[in-house]
């Protein structure tokens, strides 16, 4: 059928989407983020870097959960001969900006808590030490817990978020890292200080003209992070399956 021939609101419908789409591409192409960039066709939808993996002098292993996971995750498939470096797709570290779509100052500015000794400002990290669950990083200069720990953290977030333009574009990728589901808008927790599910669905309806997404989330915890920020937002459905007496 040719376009005249269709009916006025199947061509409305047409010409809003496209009005829609050539919005969200002005909008993405002003942005101030570098998050989103096009990636080669040689390249599969699939996203790491070596800075993903967490490591200060042995201290994560006071915790459980594995800080290096990803990387082993990575040189696995390698192994494998699944993947390999340069089909890899390499992210940019979310900027303060970029988390400032969801997350506000005052909560950002909670991670490098001023503290006054002998009349000299030091930034120690008592909130991280919590997100953590690792006490000793409270006694840690904000300095070397914001390279050692939060960057790294940052790198999985701009991973997460170039991870939904991708899968908008090729149908499907992965973000080996990421899925902080215990970190909302305002508070983070359970080894998660950003919340990069909900900035990477606020991107994609933002920049991509989206108007609907599904989490599903499959972790043995329930992602009570995003279940915050999208309690009252029907324009995103929750499927979460999680251990409830764990």
């Amino acid at each position: 059928m040719a376009d005249d021939d269709k009916p006025d609101h199947e061509n409305s419908s047409e010409t809003e989407k496209h009005i829609k789409l050539d919005r969200a591409a002005s909008a993405l192409s002003n942005h101030r983020t570098q998050l989103y960039f096009d990636v080669a066709e040689t390249c599969w939808p699939l996203i790491y870097c070596s800075e993903y993996n967490i490591s200060f002098w042995g201290m994560e292993k006071v915790h459980p959960f594995d800080a290096g996971k990803w990387g082993r995750v990575y040189e696995f498939l390698k192994e494998a001969g699944m993947i390999r470096d340069d089909t890899t797709v390499r992210p940019r570290e979310a900027s303060a900006d970029d988390l400032m779509i969801v997350h506000p100052k005052r909560y950002l500015d909670s991670l490098k808590l001023a503290t006054i000794v002998d009349g000299i400002i030091t930034e120690w990290s008592i909130t991280v030490a919590g997100i953590t669950e690792v006490p000793p990083v409270a006694l840690l200069p904000n300095f070397l817990v914001q390279r050692k720990v939060l960057r790294p953290f940052r790198y999985q977030t701009g991973g997460s978020i170039l991870a939904g333009k991708l899968a908008l574009e090729r149908g499907w990728a992965v973000n080996i890292g990421g899925g902080f589901h215990h970190c909302s808008a305002n508070h983070g927790g359970g080894f998660c200080a950003y919340a990069d599910i909900t900035l990477a669905i606020k991107f994609a309806f933002e920049y991509c003209g989206i108007s609907k997404a599904m989490i599903i989330d499959l972790d043995a915890h329930q992602g009570n992070g995003h279940e915050r920020d999208f309690m009252t937002d029907d324009r995103v459905y929750i499927l979460d399956i999680y251990n409830r007496g764990i």
